[in-house]
């Protein structure tokens, strides 16, 4: 393609190009055809220098000689710069994508970038996302599958359909044992039926090659990953069971602190000041936090409830962060096996909450430490691109835009 001209104008930059001649042949006879002059087509471009820039394409138009033929004049087409009727170049499309993924740019942004209008950038993007969303092979190689939900939207589901959606993220590790989160798919409702009904989707050889199955403490996801995975190992995330240590610890002081005193915490209140101190770990508190603790527990005999709780919160903790899996499965195991017997309440139902979930919770150990956390990161990088956006009104949009930015889509790389 030949630069013929640039004219740098107020609104932005404008190049010229064509193509240098060539014989050309008729797409359905093969006769050579004779040339009928040209056809400028005027498409958007990536920025340069600062400037919207605009590519007028004079295309080459011929007409083929033989009366026999069906078409009589056709038109010059290079998928390279653009795809026939399209209003952006290939170039801008790929830059559009990278610049949604790379640097959570809003298509509204991309738009007053590009000078033109959301609808435009849009639809000249979402049919290169939808082709590599309906890519089966994109779902190769998953070996260690997690699952989450989250809410998209929040205004009636009479009007969008249901609030929740069933996130799948690809949680394999590399050849040097480091996660890189992938989100696979995003599907309406939060249910084991909805869950069981993608993995079917995938096939048996999706299902007979998962060897681990994230997830959080929901008995949905738990029997569908028993049904449909039943050669995969169920591990229970270890930051929800922790998060439900230290939430058994603040509903001790809470009901402590109502026996005696008949009202919740206030300022001065020995229990209410160390709240934030009651949801560390021991080993992060400094000398200053540990006399703070012991102070407000000595305050009063009763407060020695609290004091139990949190031990037994750090207890878990230790379990996950000891060095030695072996080691830290065996203190696991002690928190299964002695929980459900402590004499205060909220502990004991936590202690019945992980012997339930026993095998999940004690697999953590077995998996090298597997978890839900790479999950978690794209439901961040999710909720980012909900904010950046400005909220969504359709779904399929919203499940492109989300694997785009989750790494779930395998796209060309820009051009330069």
């Amino acid at each position: 393609m030949h630069v013929i001209d640039v004219d740098r104008r107020p609104a932005g930059l404008v190049v010229e190009v064509e193509s240098p001649p060539a014989v050309m042949g008729c797409p359905t006879c093969g006769v050579v055809a004779r040339n009928h002059g040209r056809r400028t087509v005027t498409l958007v471009d990536i920025p340069c220098f600062g400037a919207p820039t605009r590519v007028r394409w004079r295309k080459r138009t011929w007409t083929c000689p033989e009366p026999s033929c069906p078409v009589g004049v056709f038109t010059e087409q290079d998928t390279g710069i653009a795809n026939p009727r399209a209003m952006l170049t290939t170039r801008a499309c790929r830059w559009a994508t990278e610049q949604v993924r790379r640097e959570h740019a809003s298509i509204a942004g991309l738009a007053r970038q590009l000078a033109t209008t959301w609808r435009t950038v849009w639809t000249s993007i979402e049919p290169i996302l939808a082709r590599a969303a309906a890519d089966e092979s994109r779902f190769t190689g998953v070996t260690t599958l997690g699952v989450d939900e989250h809410l998209w939207h929040h205004v009636s589901p009479r009007k969008r359909g249901p609030k929740e959606l069933t996130g799948m993220v690809d949680l394999t590790r590399d050849k040097d044992g480091r996660v890189h989160a992938r989100l696979l798919d995003l599907v309406p409702g939060r249910s084991g039926t909805v869950y069981k009904t993608w993995l079917d989707q995938r096939g048996k050889t999706f299902k007979a090659r998962v060897e681990v199955a994230t997830l959080d403490p929901f008995h949905g996801y738990k029997n569908a990953i028993d049904d449909k995975l039943a050669d995969a190992t169920a591990v229970l995330d270890a930051f929800h069971v922790v998060a439900l240590a230290g939430r058994a610890v603040d509903e001790v002081r809470r009901r402590v602190q109502q026996e005696i005193h008949g009202h919740r915490g206030r300022s001065g209140d020995p229990l209410y000041g160390i709240r934030n101190i009651l949801r560390c770990g021991a080993e992060r508190l400094t000398d200053k936090q540990h006399a703070r603790l012991a102070a407000a527990i000595a305050a009063d005999e009763r407060h020695d409830a609290v004091h139990i709780a949190w031990q037994c919160a750090q207890r878990v903790r230790a379990a996950y962060a000891h060095p030695d899996p072996a080691a830290g499965r065996q203190l696991a195991e002690q928190v299964v096996d002695g929980f459900p017997s402590c004499p205060i309440p909220e502990i004991a139902r936590l202690g019945r909450t992980l012997r339930q979930w026993k095998d999940a919770f004690l697999a953590y150990f077995d998996t090298d430490r597997a978890s839900n956390g790479g999950t978690e990161a794209i439901n961040g990088l999710i909720e980012l691109h909900r904010r950046i956006a400005r909220g969504f009104r359709n779904r399929e949009n919203y499940r492109l835009r989300m694997l785009l930015v989750g790494g779930g889509l395998t796209l060309d790389p820009p051009q330069v």
